[in-house]
């Protein structure tokens, strides 16, 4: 199933929740779908993220998503 179609399902089960309860699958299912696209969101933004360079006043290059890995790498050394 695409993200296209997740979300489509996501819809279609909130609206049948306004207009009636779920069953306890269709809660699971719901639930589910939500936590697959929360997460696809956020890995989509994290991409985003790591691809940005900034161009400090100095006139050096900082690229965010190698600082973040330095970062990460740091804390897991802790």
């Amino acid at each position: 199933m695409n993200i296209e179609e997740k979300i489509k399902r996501i819809n279609e089960l909130y609206h049948k929740s306004q207009a009636e309860s779920l069953t306890e699958e269709e809660r699971a299912e719901q639930a589910a779908l939500r936590a697959e696209y929360v997460a696809n969101v956020r890995a989509n933004l994290r991409g985003q993220l790591d691809n940005i360079s900034i161009k400090e006043k100095d006139g050096s290059i900082t690229n965010l998503g190698e600082q973040r890995a330095r970062r990460t790498d740091e804390r897991k050394i802790e």
